[in-house]
């Protein structure tokens, strides 16, 4: 299915008034149906769905790898992703109950808990980058957005080590997008610990939480972050990145991750 649909509009300008065609970007509900038990369903671009589906299941903590999706079936058309997976003794159904509506872009959905950063272990990696190798992999996450250039209406997330890209998503949501990408990495063998994600969108608690699971260490935004996403990125031991613009940045946690050039 293709992300963007064209459409006739009307544009209107000091000048008067003209009928043209504008690029828009497709949305489209996706239902998680978890061993029998609807979950979630996430407002989502029509690209990738078993790694959003995936992705969001092991952001929230309720699968830790792929050897646990014993059976994954998306129907694109009802817009439908089922999993089954070998529950394990203590599975939490009351938390199917407790999902929090998030800060994201359209509607995004979280199982996050007070106490979920309490019992996570902090990020132990001993990664550095440069500021100049920083910037680089900006540029290179922003040639790879194709989509948002066409219409502006997506998010892009990106998993890099410090050489490139690894793995790019793009979706109407920003935690989609991350989602998608850290699905990918589940399903295909990618380790994320020891690596950088790059996102376009606001770096809030859940999003922070989301990168921890994940044992990433660095996480870089062309936006801001919450006050709350700050002090999670403190507690947590993950470097955090905001308004990586041009050659400028803003570090907000765990500075010493970041070295200048020759160090």
């Amino acid at each position: 299915m293709d992300s963007t649909e064209r459409i006739s509009i009307h544009r209107v300008t000091r000048e008067g008034r003209q009928g043209t065609e504008d690029l828009v970007t497709r949305e489209m509900p996706l239902t998680i149906i978890l061993n029998n038990r609807e979950l979630v369903t996430l407002l989502c671009s029509p690209l990738e769905l078993e790694y959003l589906a995936v992705g969001f299941l092991a952001s929230e903590g309720l699968i830790k790898s792929r050897d646990e999706v014993k059976k994954l079936i998306v129907d694109e058309e009802r817009g439908v992703a089922r999993v089954e997976t070998e529950e394990e003794e203590g599975f939490d159904s009351e938390l199917l109950f407790k999902r929090l509506i998030t800060s994201g872009c359209s509607g995004g959905a979280s199982f996050y808990r007070p106490g979920d950063a309490q019992n996570r272990a902090k990020v132990a990696s001993q990664l550095s980058v440069s500021a100049t190798r920083v910037f680089s992999l900006v540029r290179q996450f922003q040639a790879r957005s194709g989509t948002f250039r066409a219409t502006g209406g997506v998010h892009s997330a990106a998993l890099c080590d410090v050489n490139g890209i690894l793995v790019f998503s793009e979706d109407i949501g920003r935690h989609n997008a991350i989602d998608k990408v850290f699905g990918r990495c589940m399903l295909d063998d990618i380790a994320t610990d020891d690596r950088i994600v790059i996102t376009s969108g606001r770096i809030s608690s859940e999003i922070l939480l989301k990168v921890a699971r994940r044992s990433v260490p660095i996480l870089v935004s062309r936006s801001a972050p919450t006050n709350l996403g700050v002090r999670l990125a403190g507690d947590l031991g993950v470097t955090l990145l905001g308004f990586v613009r041009g050659e400028r940045m803003n570090v907000y946690s765990h500075s010493w991750r970041i070295v200048s050039d020759g160090e």
